[in-house]
């Protein structure tokens, strides 16, 4: 039985299709395998090729791989060399003996296949109804190979002309009867024969049509060129009357044809047309870059004004290849010369900003080497100032280089090497709190110089040190001790004036007998000499001054009583026509003297307390403080060039808190009198242009008056200053000497 396999090339790859089940696949099917082929299938281990030719083996199922052929591969090839070869068959050309059972079998098929060639060849009536002749299959051709029995089967159609769009049974009709058409003996390679005919002869008729068009098609261009009035935008019905009574025009009936080379032509010129455009464009394009570069332009000008100057050039008027430039190319010119241009400006640019940092790193450089120069001199230390190093520097070119330069300033330099000796005065500063540790050595307001550095001398990690690094460190340390000895000092006054408020406070509430003006400090003292107060107190004149405090606060409420009184009085006078109570206490008023101030020698010390402990907080904290504040040296020299000015009291106004100042003068305003009636006038409205100013009295009807006065309390209500919200009775800061006011 033939198998249902056949073998196929695909790309240069062989694959194996299915005649029945139309199914294909790369693998070679077991019945077209051999022997040994089939041996070695039926084994896990295959073989291949390396990338270098080297066979190697792998199993298909470990997956492993080795060099050397495995045992089980070496079997398979022994058994396979051992099973039973099948006699080749005897190939003769029209031959019908075969020595094995299949083909036999194929044998028999062919005869079956051949059943139509007998129907027709063997005296059966052919398909146009008449009787075929009959010939002796006896003489049939017999060929040693199957190529020369296809080779004749091929003569025999082309000596029939067989068409390649004949169906094969209009073939086998034509020649059937030829004795060549037996020269193959299975139909189906005498099919196969034809058709691998047919495709010759279709190949054959191409490449003959090729070979004419192609002939055609240059012998019809010569024709065109030889019309230059045919041009690249000409069409085929303007064309065709000039050309028609050209021989080679007639050479082919095909009017479709004609029209095709006609385009193809066109095309062409089309394609020339444009070569020759870009080519002129190209060259006004370079023609007009040397245009730009002759006028000079500047990064920042304008389309507009690179365009007129590229009008008026002359030669770009004159040459007519810049006619086939559009003032977009002409504008797409100028962007490209202008970025140029800025490119150029802004690398200049860059190389000078560069050149620029370049000299400032050079010039902070030499500031730092003339820096380390007076380090290594000694006149830079921990501790210099500014002021003191810039007289010998100030000439210096390397200073002045410096000055009006970014970035770091001389002063910033100088604070840096400054710094830097801080660091190393803080190692010896450690060595020195050591050493004053060790021995016990505490320095006080009254140490000296000297004795510290005998301390110092005593002491081999001391000892060897500068003098003036210990001159440095022991004024820094000697001033920390007199700050802090102030502050104690502070403390402990203001520890005294919270005693004192405090007394102030318990006199203040007394109920029996109840404090009044009049009280005398003999007459209270044995009532609070058992208060805890009182004995916080060390002396009784600080005791006195707490007692002082509550009878001048006391006065003070008497007076406002009093000042309150009086006004109502005078508003009850006025209100009844009396006299202005303003003039009577203008008269009245003109011989009191204001009562001297008891505080005032206390304002004046906590003022320069507060001065002193201003000063202390404004200086920089550190080893290294920077110089006074220009504010407070220009305050200084202010205050030193008026002279010691005094007020009225015979006080220094230097020594005086505009603060207080201003209670002094609100104070005495309540003991100054009010202006004269000629001086200041009440205003009763009618402020329009009608309506004038009445003298008082000139009305003399008593309610007038009253309308009078309660215009003036509406008026002095709406500019009295709004009361402050009272609080809970308590203890708050009086003044800012520290002095402690309780609530009523």
């Amino acid at each position: 039985m033939a198998s249902v396999w056949s073998q196929a090339e695909s790309n240069g790859r062989t694959y194996y299709y299915n005649t029945i089940t139309k199914a294909t696949q790369w693998t070679k099917p077991e019945e077209l395998m051999t022997p040994s082929e089939r041996a070695l299938a039926n084994q896990p281990w295959k073989q291949n090729m390396s990338p270098d030719g080297r066979p190697y083996w792998y199993h298909s199922e470990t997956k492993a791989t080795t060099w050397e052929m495995p045992e089980v591969y070496k079997n398979a090839l022994a058994q396979s060399s051992q099973a039973p070869k099948m006699p080749a068959p005897q190939f003769v050309a029209g031959g019908t003996s075969f020595q094995s059972q299949p083909q036999q079998r194929e044998r028999d098929d062919y005869g079956e296949r051949m059943a139509l060639d007998r129907q027709i060849g063997y005296g059966q009536m052919d398909m146009n109804g008449t009787r075929g002749a009959t010939f002796d299959t006896q003489n049939d051709p017999n060929y040693a190979t199957f190529e020369e029995g296809e080779a004749a089967f091929i003569s025999l159609l082309r000596r029939q002309k067989v068409q390649p769009d004949w169906s094969w049974e209009q073939t086998m009709r034509a020649t059937i009867k030829d004795p060549q058409y037996r020269a193959l003996k299975d139909p189906k390679d005498r099919k196969a024969a034809f058709e691998k005919y047919a495709v010759e002869v279709r190949l054959q008729e191409k490449d003959r049509a090729k070979e004419r068009l192609a002939k055609l098609r240059a012998d019809f261009g010569t024709m065109l060129r030889r019309h230059p009035e045919i041009k690249h935008y000409t069409r085929w019905k303007t064309a065709r009357p000039m050309i028609e009574g050209e021989t080679i025009f007639r050479s082919t009936n095909d009017d479709t044809e004609r029209k095709q080379l006609f385009e193809e032509y066109i095309i062409e010129l089309k394609k020339m047309h444009i070569e020759r455009e870009a080519v002129t464009r190209k060259s006004a394009m370079d023609e007009l870059v040397h245009i730009l570069k002759g006028l000079n332009l500047e990064p920042y000008t304008r389309w507009a004004e690179a365009h007129d100057m590229i009008q008026s050039d002359d030669k770009f008027k004159d040459d007519t290849k810049f006619q086939t430039l559009s003032k977009s190319d002409i504008l797409t010119a100028f962007e490209n010369h202008i970025k140029s241009l800025e490119r150029t400006f802004n690398d200049e640019r860059q190389l000078e900003k560069n050149s620029k940092v370049r000299r400032e790193r050079q010039n902070r450089d030499r500031f730092l080497d003339l820096l380390t120069e007076l380090r290594a001199a000694g006149k830079i230390k921990a501790g210099t100032k500014w002021m003191t190093v810039l007289p010998e520097i100030k000439d210096e070119p390397r200073y002045t280089a410096m000055l009006g330069q970014p970035g770091s300033t001389p002063l910033d330099l100088f604070w840096d090497v400054v710094e830097e000796e801080e660091r190393a005065l803080r190692l010896i500063r450690n060595d020195v709190y050591d050493v004053l540790e060790d021995k016990r050595y505490e320095i006080t307001p009254k140490t000296t110089v000297q004795e510290f550095l005998s301390i110092m001398d005593t002491d081999r990690r001391t000892s060897n040190l500068p003098p003036d690094t210990l001159d440095l460190i022991f004024a820094r340390l000697h001033e920390k001790v007199i700050r802090r000895t102030e502050d104690d000092k502070h403390a402990s006054e203001r520890h005294q004036r919270r005693a004192i408020d405090a007394l102030r406070s318990k006199i203040k509430h007394l109920s029996t007998p109840p404090m009044t003006a009049a009280t005398t400090w003999e007459s209270i003292r044995p009532q609070i000499a058992h208060l805890d107060e009182f004995k916080a107190l060390e002396s009784d004149d600080l005791r006195k001054q707490a007692f002082d405090k509550v009878i001048r606060r006391l006065r003070e409420k008497e007076d406002d009583v009093a000042e309150r009184e009086r006004v109502k009085r005078d508003r009850r006078e006025l209100r009844n026509g009396h006299q202005d109570p303003r003039e009577r206490d203008h008269h009245r008023a003109r011989g009191r003297t204001p009562e001297p101030d008891i505080y005032e020698a206390e304002r004046r010390k906590a003022m320069a307390d507060r001065e002193r402990q201003y000063n202390y907080k404004a200086g920089a904290t550190g080893l290294s403080p920077p110089p006074p504040a220009a504010r407070s040296r220009d305050r200084h020299e202010r205050l030193g060039s008026r002279g010691d000015r005094t007020d009225k009291r015979g006080h220094r106004l230097a020594d005086i808190d505009p603060r207080d100042e201003g209670r002094d003068r609100e104070r005495e305003r309540l003991y100054a009198t009010k202006p004269p009636r000629g001086e200041r006038e009440l205003d009763y409205g009618g402020s329009g242009s009608g309506s004038g100013r009445r003298r008082r009295g000139s009305d003399g009807s008593e309610g007038s008056a009253r309308k009078r006065v309660r215009r003036e309390e509406r008026r002095r209500e709406k500019t009295k200053t709004p009361e402050v919200v009272k609080e809970e009775p308590g203890l708050r800061s009086g003044s800012e000497e520290g002095e402690m006011v309780e609530d009523d």
